[in-house]
């Protein structure tokens, strides 16, 4: 394959357009944030995200490389089909789902990040632990999108894979370092408008295509492979519910969208920008969708490719390139491969600045440095967003399953996050212990699994797993959704366990080692009034009390000789004297 000159100079000019709308907006922040609350604006923006910027920017968290190349990947593999190709409708219902139930809770409150109510019901300790998960969550799923813009940019204008990783990786770390928030957001406008118009511009080129059957026959008649509509076989319906509702439940619990809930100009806002965003996914999802039925629609044989096709290569993951490269003209291929790489930095950049204002926030402030400066923790933010934009890089070139670790984490956000936010804000009475007893369980169940991507064998075998090629045993039960349950159940009754336990004197307040039932219930009933100790007041800090003389039972039994003490104020007393 020729190196395409062209192909460099459109990525490039697209990529330093990108670049300055960053600049812009991070000037944009510096102008409106004030030096006090600099680190906030980093993180949420100020709190004045609007509805049309911030439409665009959680739309474009989820539109990213992998939910467009996953989508028309779904669609195009025989056997699987558009019943298969969950993302869209999944993430749809993600977002409505928030915007009704979470969104309101959590910008109502103040939050900064997603960890903050953890961290204010469980301690600083339990919010380092779902810190792990939230982590690895962003961190491999940037990895697996700058992997697969790699992957995309060799096919189109065949330049070295580690260099586009690396340029790629460069860009969004740097407008992201620069301006936090704001520059995520106004790019994700830029982005969103290149990834409509780029794939738009293609389908009706590839769809016209010699090779190309009519995609309205192929989705029901097989002519070069099996209906792309797809179909879903009765001994696959529980994986199917399991891996929709790991989607839908799944795709809440998620650092780069509470980021958007959190930095809405008030909590009514937040909600509506999660209906258009659900709105939005849909949208973006459907020109993937018929790239992918194009795609499932072209004799390859036909085309450049050659045989086999795309499928016998094991490049199907490959197919929405493959289509703007071999259906499209050169010049229309460099629109479409403008707008995969608009989905891959849209998303890239959202999960940079997620982990890095999870880390600075409530890792380095509010566990170890609680007296840190607004600037300190502005610079915490910048070396974290440099450290973990070069952590997914290099994960991107060097892990092999970077995917697999992605599907892992993912898993883990919805197994061990999702069961403990629900908790955390809508069933009162859970506490340390049971978050960290339903932690240990949902991490427990998921693992032993097993993870097919990683080569992991299960430890359970649940009913009706059976091996793939490489006699790794593949799960067809919904485990994830019961590891969730179990998760979920664990946490409400290992937390009223304890809080029984200590409360009816079973157990010493001594063992609550944690602070979390004695020193909270503690705290709980103290907080209207005012601890004094001998060794922090002094008696000419007491301020004299007029007493409230009540018709009440506790009248009956007042101490009136307390009332004249405290009533002879010195200025009484000088009356007296004189």
């Amino acid at each position: 394959m020729a190196f395409h000159a062209e192909g460099l100079v459109a990525i490039v000019v697209f990529y330093l357009a990108i670049l300055a709308v960053g600049i812009w907006a991070a000037w944009k922040t510096k102008n409106t944030g004030s030096e006090g609350d600099r680190s906030e604006a980093i993180i949420v923006g100020g709190r004045d995200i609007g509805l049309l910027v911030g439409g665009f920017t959680m739309t474009a968290t989820w539109v990213g490389g992998g939910y467009i190349n996953g989508t028309a990947e779904a669609v195009y593999v025989p056997g699987y089909g558009l019943a298969w190709a969950q993302a869209p409708i999944g993430y749809s219902l993600s977002l409505v789902l928030g915007g009704l139930f979470f969104a309101k809770p959590m910008r109502s409150k103040g939050y900064v990040t997603m960890l903050d109510p953890f961290q204010q019901l469980y301690g600083k300790r339990m919010g380092g632990l779902l810190f792990i998960p939230a982590l690895m969550g962003e961190m491999f799923w940037a990895a697996a999108i700058f992997s697969a813009l790699g992957a995309t940019i060799s096919v189109i204008i065949d330049i070295n894979v580690n260099i586009s990783v690396i340029i790629s990786a460069l860009i969004a770390t740097m407008y992201t370092l620069v301006g936090g928030l704001y520059s995520v957001a106004y790019t994700d406008v830029v982005q969103l408008f290149c990834i409509f118009l780029g794939l738009w511009i293609s389908v009706p080129f590839a769809m016209s295509h010699p090779a190309v059957t009519d995609i309205g026959f192929t989705a029901v008649h097989q002519v070069h492979q099996a209906p792309w509509l797809g179909s879903i076989n009765s001994l696959d319906i529980y994986t199917w519910l399991d891996n929709f509702l790991l989607l839908t439940l799944g795709g809440i619990p998620w650092q780069a969208y509470f980021q958007r809930v959190l930095s809405s100009s008030s909590a009514t806002y937040a909600q509506v920008l999660s209906f258009l965003a659900a709105f939005g996914c849909i949208v973006m999802a459907l020109p993937a969708v018929l790239i992918g039925a194009i795609g499932a629609s072209t004799a390859w044989n036909e085309t450049e490719y050659g045989v086999p096709d795309p499928v016998t290569k094991k490049e199907a993951d490959m197919i929405l390139p493959i289509v703007l490269q071999y259906l499209c003209p050169v010049y229309i291929s460099f629109f479409g491969l403008g707008a995969v790489s608009a989905a891959v930095m849209s998303s890239a950049d959202s999960s940079i600045l997620s982990a890095s204002s999870m880390f600075a926030r409530n890792i380095y402030q509010l566990s170890f440095r609680q007296n840190a400066s607004d600037r300190e923790i502005v610079w915490v933010m910048r070396i974290t967003v440099f450290l973990f934009g070069a952590s997914a890089t290099a994960m991107a070139l060097l892990a092999s399953s970077v995917y697999g670790l992605w599907y892992l984490s993912s898993d883990l956000v919805y197994i061990i996050i999702f069961p403990q936010l629900l908790c955390v804000l809508f069933i009162k009475g859970t506490n340390t212990y049971g978050a960290i007893a339903g932690y240990l369980f949902g991490l427990v169940l998921r693992i032993t699994g097993g993870e097919p991507y990683l080569y992991l064998q299960p430890l359970i075998y649940y009913p009706g797993c059976y091996p793939d090629e490489n006699n790794i045993y593949v799960q067809r039960f919904p485990f994830k959704t019961l590891s969730m349950l179990t998760s979920f159940f664990t946490n409400i009754i290992v937390s009223y366990l304890a809080k029984y336990l200590f409360e009816s004197g079973t157990l010493p307040p001594k063992l609550d080692f944690l602070d979390a039932v004695v020193a909270r219930y503690s705290r709980e009933h103290m907080d209207k009034a005012t601890l004094v100790k001998s060794d922090n007041i002094v008696l000419n800090e007491l301020a004299p009390v007029n007493p409230r003389h009540s018709l009440t039972l506790s009248s009956t039994f007042t101490n009136k000789e307390a009332f004249n003490y405290v009533d002879s104020s010195p200025e009484l007393s000088n009356t007296e004297d004189n």
